[in-house]
């Protein structure tokens, strides 16, 4: 309890400070400044919030057992009536600061771009493609979370082959990055008349947003192709020379970009796109490097694992890291997802903490 509540105070103090410095117009002058303050602000409110909660519940219970002593018989079943719901609210709220406190990840503050791809089953996977980026939009948007549609490739099903989307908001890669991997849809086609249940599946990668600081691209490092854009789009698709498709010749990296009329916006986008990818693969490699962390990273969304099933027949959810089944499958794909993400999150923070312990363990007999 004493380091929870040294923690909190630690956060409240961090959380005075970054309004102070916001108020500082001096800060108003420097390029993004405020907007990271802001982030930074932002980040810690979650965690300020169920501080007070628990420090509010720490008083009560103090409180009630004090109740607990009196020789009036009516306070006393008063007491015991609090004790009863406090021994309930206190453990779950100490679950919520251990994930909030679990040390954070430095691309945690960072937007996060989507990558949504359909795998195997043809149309089917396709269509599921769409469904589950609908799922993620409406969960942002639910938060006030900005999405913006960098690339897509649709089917004439209405489905999409690949779609690429940036989501802009507060802390966003620290909510969405264990979501990527290999998802998994059970269900039977619109198109199937025998009412077979078919198994397609959709990957997921998911990569902090990169800064211009983040990772160095020099202009010699690009070859920059315009062409005419394919595919629907309105009047400007086959008509003007906006589609821009970029490769990094050092790693061989293509991205393209086509769903803006504009080539300089479409430049942009890709840029985007591809200063991310590159400061994912360096992520990844310096995670390789560290074999420690690389256990640590086991069975929390690598790309080749299947780390989630939706089972249309018995409208059922199972995320198989967190071993957590909800039968809301129509909740979760209208972008109910919180009881889903925190689930998740909190059976990978307490395996973290475990193997946290375990260290600690391992160096103190050795």
């Amino acid at each position: 309890m004493a380091d929870f509540l040294e923690r909190i105070a630690e956060a409240e103090a961090r959380s005075r400070d970054l309004e102070m410095q916001l108020s500082d117009p001096a800060v108003g002058k420097e390029q993004g400044a405020i907007e990271k303050l802001g982030k930074r602000l932002g980040s810690l409110r979650p965690l300020i919030e169920v501080g007070a909660r628990y420090k509010a519940a720490m008083g009560e219970l103090d409180d009630a057992k004090v109740m607990l002593e009196d020789d009036d018989p009516d306070m006393q079943e008063l007491a015991r009536d609090d004790l009863a719901r406090l021994e309930v609210l206190v453990p779950e709220l100490e679950t919520e600061l251990r994930v909030l406190l679990t040390p954070k990840d430095p691309n945690d503050e960072k937007n996060a771009i989507f990558e949504i791809r359909a795998g195997t089953g043809g149309d089917e996977a396709a269509l599921f493609a769409a469904v589950l980026f609908r799922m993620y939009t409406r969960y942002a948007e639910d938060l006030g979370w900005r999405i913006d549609v960098l690339s897509s490739s649709e089917t004439d099903g209405g489905g999409f082959k690949e779609v690429i989307a940036s989501i802009t908001g507060t802390d966003v890669f620290s909510r969405f990055k264990y979501e990527k991997g290999v998802h998994r849809v059970q269900r039977v086609p619109s198109t199937e008349s025998q009412g077979r249940i078919h198994t397609s599946t959709v990957t997921v990668a998911v990569m902090p947003e990169a800064e211009d600081v983040d990772i160095d691209i020099k202009n010699e490092e690009l070859r920059i192709d315009v062409m005419r854009a394919g595919g629907p789009g309105g009047q400007s698709v086959n008509t003007t020379d906006s589609a821009v498709r970029i490769t990094h010749l050092p790693s061989g990296l293509v991205v393209q970009c086509q769903d803006e009329k504009s080539q300089h916006k479409n430049k942009a986008k890709a840029m985007t796109v591809l200063r991310s990818r590159l400061y994912d693969q360096e992520q990844d490699r310096l995670n390789a490097a560290r074999s420690s962390e690389r256990r640590a990273q086991v069975g929390t969304g690598e790309r080749s694992e299947k780390i989630r099933t939706y089972n249309f027949p018995q409208t059922r959810v199972t995320d198989h890291r967190a071993g957590v089944t909800l039968h809301k499958l129509d909740q979760v794909l209208a972008g109910e997802m919180g009881e889903l993400l925190d689930a998740v999150h909190a059976q990978i923070a307490a395996a973290k903490e475990g193997e946290l312990e375990a260290g600690a363990g391992l160096g103190a007999s050795s």
